[in-house]
Parts: C-alpha cells; sequence; structure tokens
C-alpha cells in the first residue's frame, strides 16, 4: 500500500499499526498460555483448570518455568496417569504398559512425590501402601488386590500412598530387603524360574538404558560363569570366546547377588504365578544356581551371594562407576547401591524423562547439551525426580 500521496491515508495507518502491536501483545501472552498448556498436557495428560492455567502462565512470564512445571505436577494425574504409564513397563517382561498398579510402580511413585533419593528404589527397605485407614484389601505378599483395589478407588492417588518399609509387611529382614528389585512385581517378573539372570538383565535395560548385548567385554577371565553355560555352543569354541562369555564373564559375578532369592509358586493350580510370593533364604543358595550343572562341570558352582564387578575396568569403566564404593558386596541391597550410584544410572533416568514429556528422543546437540545440564541438577538436587520432570518440560514447552 502506498501512504506517500495520500495523508488521508494516516489515520489509517496509524490504526493498522495499532492492531499490529495489539495482535504482538496478544501473540505474547497466547504464546505463554500455550507453553502453560503444553507443559500441563505433557506433565499430568489433561488441561489445566483455568485458576492453574492462570498461575502457570504469571510463573512463565516471570521467568519461573520450572515452577509452573511443578505446579501442574501437583495434580493427582501426574502420579495416577503419566508416572503410572512411565514406570509400568519396567516392571514386566513384555515391557506392557497396560498393566496394574503393584508395589514396583506406587513405590517408584511414592518415591518422586516425596522427592526422596530416586537411587533408592534399587536399594532400600522402602515400599508405598495405601493408607491403613482405607477400606481397601490389606498388602499382601501372595497377590496384588492391595494395589489392583486402590488404583480402582476414588482415592486421590498422590495423597493415598503412604512410606512403609518392606520389612515391616513382608517376611523379609532389612539386609534383603533392596527397593523395587525385592518388590513383589519385579519378584514375579524377574526371579520366577529360570537362573535369575532375568532380574539383572532387566535391571540395565530399565535403570541403565542398555540392554548387555552392548557391555559386551570378551578381555574378562571366564573363571565366574556358571556351569549352566555351555563353552562350546554348537560345537564351536569360537562362539562361546566371542560372544557368550562377553555377557556372563561380567553379568554372573553380580547376579551373583541375588543367589538366595527365588519367586515360588505351585505351577499345577498357579500356572500363571498370580498367588506366588518372593521367598528368601539366608545363607541358602536357590537351587536354580546349579541347574544344567553338568553343561560344563568345570564352570562357577555358586556357594555364596557375593558379588563382585569386573565391568569397573575395561569397557564398561564407561558408565562412570562410583569410586567411593568398592565393586563387591553381598547381596542385592548393595548390588543395587552399585547400580544406582553409577553415572549411567543418573543419566538413563534423564533420557528417559526427556522421552516421556518432549514425546521423542534426543536429536541434537543442543539437546544433549541440555541432558547434561540436566543430569548434573539432577544429581545436585540429591536425586530428586520431580527437578527432571520440571526441566524438561521447561525445555519442551516451545517458544
Amino acid at each position: 500500500m502506498d501512504f506517500s500521496n495520500n495523508k488521508a491515508s494516516f489515520p489509517l495507518l496509524f490504526n493498522l499499526l495499532a492492531l499490529i502491536l495489539a495482535w504482538n501483545s496478544h501473540s505474547a501472552l497466547a504464546g505463554s498460555e500455550e507453553q502453560a498448556e503444553r507443559m500441563h498436557t505433557r506433565l499430568t495428560g489433561i488441561s489445566p483448570s483455568e485458576t492453574v492455567l492462570t498461575e502457570m502462565v504469571n510463573l512463565i512470564n516471570a521467568g519461573n518455568s520450572e515452577a509452573a512445571a511443578l505446579l501442574a505436577m501437583e495434580n493427582d494425574a501426574f502420579y495416577r496417569v503419566t508416572l503410572k504409564d512411565w514406570i509400568t513397563p519396567w516392571t514386566n517382561r513384555d515391557f506392557d504398559i497396560h498393566q496394574p498398579l503393584n508395589d514396583y510402580s506406587a513405590t517408584v511413585m511414592g518415591i518422586v512425590r516425596d522427592d526422596l533419593d530416586f537411587r533408592s528404589i534399587l536399594f532400600d527397605d522402602i515400599v508405598y501402601t495405601a493408607s491403613s485407614s482405607s477400606a481397601l484389601p490389606a498388602y499382601s505378599m501372595t497377590d496384588n488386590n492391595h494395589y489392583i483395589a486402590l488404583e480402582n478407588s476414588e482415592l486421590n492417588l498422590k495423597e493415598a500412598l503412604t512410606r512403609q518399609t518392606q520389612s515391616s509387611v513382608t517376611n523379609l529382614p532389612v539386609e534383603a530387603t533392596s527397593g523395587v528389585i525385592t518388590s513383589r512385581a519385579a519378584s514375579k517378573a524377574f526371579f520366577i524360574a529360570g537362573t535369575n539372570r532375568a532380574m539383572f538383565r532387566y535391571t540395565f535395560i530399565n535403570h541403565m538404558c542398555t540392554d548387555l548385548d552392548a557391555l559386551k567385554d570378551t578381555s574378562i577371565a571366564t573363571d565366574r560363569i556358571r556351569q549352566d553355560v555351555s563353552r562350546s555352543p554348537g560345537g564351536d569354541s569360537r562362539i562361546f570366546m566371542n560372544s557368550c562369555s562377553g555377557c556372563h564373564a561380567g553379568m554372573d559375578p553380580m547376579a551373583q547377588a541375588y543367589a538366595y532369592y527365588n519367586f515360588a509358586y505351585d505351577r499345577e493350580t498357579d500356572a500363571e504365578a498370580e498367588n506366588g510370593q518372593l521367598v528368601y533364604q539366608a545363607n541358602s543358595v536357590d537351587a536354580k544356581y546349579h541347574i544344567n550343572s553338568e553343561t560344563f562341570k568345570f564352570g562357577y558352582i555358586t556357594e555364596s551371594n557375593h558379588w563382585d564387578n569386573f565391568w569397573r575396568q575395561g569397557l564398561n569403566s564407561r558408565l562412570g562407576w562410583d569410586t567411593q564404593l568398592s565393586g563387591s558386596g553381598q547381596g542385592a541391597k548393595s548390588l543395587g547401591k552399585e547400580i544406582a550410584h553409577s553415572q549411567q544410572f543418573a543419566s538413563c533416568q534423564v533420557n528417559k524423562v526427556f522421552e516421556k514429556v518432549c514425546l521423542r528422543k534426543p536429536q541434537n546437540q543442543q539437546d544433549q547439551t541440555t541432558l547434561d545440564a540436566i543430569t548434573n541438577t539432577f544429581k545436585a538436587s540429591g536425586y530428586k525426580l520431580k527437578t527432571v520432570f520440571a526441566a524438561t518440560a521447561n525445555y519442551c514447552k516451545g517458544n
């Protein structure tokens, strides 16, 4: 539009500029609203109320977006929807998100809610149940009815969860408790049958973000590999030396920490093990550690729950093991601490939160730099996971 020779058009130009300025001002406000809406939806799965939306917008405009994210996390849906869906795949071998609430998922939720050191999920004497005053079935070592009823109730999940010690609600002694590792749900999934290597493998998948294939190290001595592993599978010893030994040489000495555990159930009357329970026998190696002993009778015979981490040297030193720990110990609790105190554990949690909140994997150097910064903040906060959700929601809220 040419206004150079048309003085009458100046009022029109003035009005047009005023409209543009007003639109820009509105866009800035709409941007904050959109960011608040996105943060709340990503963190809870639902839209915020008008009151919460206004509070979040005010916090964002004041340059305190992480506080806005923490406000969103006060909604019960953060626990009942987001955390439930995030944690549930860790509790079963199929990574199935469509499983009922259980002691594993409830305990992780409680630890997040209470801003406890998140590392404790792998070693503390801890479990979260519903309050004893609620009209729900009591916690049981032989079924999941307590948690199914809790999830199906109208109770506010964020408020209903109560911290207890595992040793007070189970028959496990304190020294045998190991956070979610000794939860009924994890035991049913990973201590059942087999050789207890499943618990080790899935702990690394779920909490170290790596499967065993990525950890193969054939430079480790093979003298701690159990008898049930053939040294010449298919008649070819090269397969063992170049492949099998790479996992087992490191895994078997650590999985020895679980030697006193088994998930017992009646195979004839309870094929799905719905009524089975975790069994712990102090100073008694479970028979599963000695199965197929004739496969290689000169292999290692497990005599205790002593474990050693040979991955502290060599290729897998990159996992960032804590130099304040010895790398050896007795039982699941000390192994859980070894794993949880690694740099890889911290980085893994941050990456999992990123994918959950941002709905994508990290894609570029900016993402990686941000993840590193959030990991450092996570550690500096005393491993409070809500700080990770807040910082990640802030990063992915959009500009």
